[in-house]
């Protein structure tokens, strides 16, 4: 069985989606249109700071991933599809559970929300390297403050997510327990976390707004960590996904255990297939 997976934040590149702007004009110029602003234009010639801006990453990433769907063809036809928080939204139109326009139309509402709960409360998120997930989770019930595990990416891999001095605690406790790293990352806020609620309302919001209609595969959304095709579960998931773990790890053991034999990695970057691999030793995983 063939699965799909799309990357989240931290994907772009400068020049990305150049190669398939000539096969797949139509979509960026709509993607344009529905932002109000040229997205394209800065995918394909605008700095690295440019594609870090809150509102242009997040709509660039998913971009790139739909025309790269949509540039295979019919040779694209997903058993199982999953993505990586912000590639949830990609998943989900892969699986044509959404439509394009009201995806993107999301995934810049949850940018800009994400901006501004970022901005209430000195935040940030640590990546944990060489515990394992029952430490990490244990350090972070017992530091005080906010602080939970936000991103299971891979074995011995767990980013943590929460207030500024709640994860430089959690870090120092953890590299007492042995960690071989614990790498404060250069995020703009605690996602996946508590704080990211003003968000997850605005968010939820917009979801309730969307049409959700029967996917053609089963989507493994980041809080079930499980096959979903169920519309009000669908919809109930991609609410909680702001303020829950992305339970990456459990997602990809889930599609093994359901008879994944491959998995095809559709959009900027490399970073799932490497997860995969760890995940999965001897696990198929490649570029689309």
């Amino acid at each position: 069985m063939k699965a799909y997976v799309f990357p989240g934040q931290g994907a772009q590149s400068p020049g990305m989606g150049s190669d398939l702007y000539a096969g797949q004009k139509a979509l960026f110029d709509q993607a344009n249109d529905i932002l109000g602003f040229n997205l394209s234009d800065i995918m394909f010639n605008g700095s690295m700071e440019d594609l870090t801006q809150t509102k242009v990453t997040q709509p660039a990433v998913f971009l790139h991933s739909i025309a790269k769907a949509a540039s295979l063809g019919d040779s694209f036809q997903p058993d199982m599809v999953a993505g990586h928080s912000l590639g949830e939204f990609s998943a989900l139109v892969a699986a044509k559970a959404l439509t394009f326009e009201d995806a993107l139309t999301l995934v810049s509402q949850r940018a800009i929300a994400m901006q501004s709960a970022c901005e209430l409360q000195p935040s940030t998120m640590a990546a944990i390297i060489g515990l394992d997930n029952d430490v990490v989770e244990g350090i972070c019930e017992q530091t005080a403050g906010i602080v939970v595990p936000a991103n299971y990416n891979s074995p011995g891999q767990l980013v943590i997510s929460g207030d500024l001095a709640a994860i430089e605690t959690a870090c120092e406790a953890a590299k007492q327990a042995g960690a071989r790293r614990a790498l404060i990352l250069p995020v703009g806020g605690a996602f996946h976390s508590p704080l990211m609620q003003p968000a997850g309302l605005i968010l939820a919001a917009a979801v309730d707004k969307v049409t959700i209609t029967k996917p053609i595969c089963p989507i493994y959304q980041n809080v079930a960590a499980a096959a979903v095709t169920d519309l009000d579960a669908i919809r109930d998931n991609l609410k909680a996904q702001l303020t829950g773990s992305v339970k990456w790890s459990q997602s990809i053991r889930a599609m093994v255990s359901d008879g994944a034999t491959s998995f095809t990695e559709v959009g900027p970057g490399r970073a799932l297939q490497g997860m995969i691999r760890k995940i999965s030793p001897g696990m198929e995983a490649s570029s689309a």
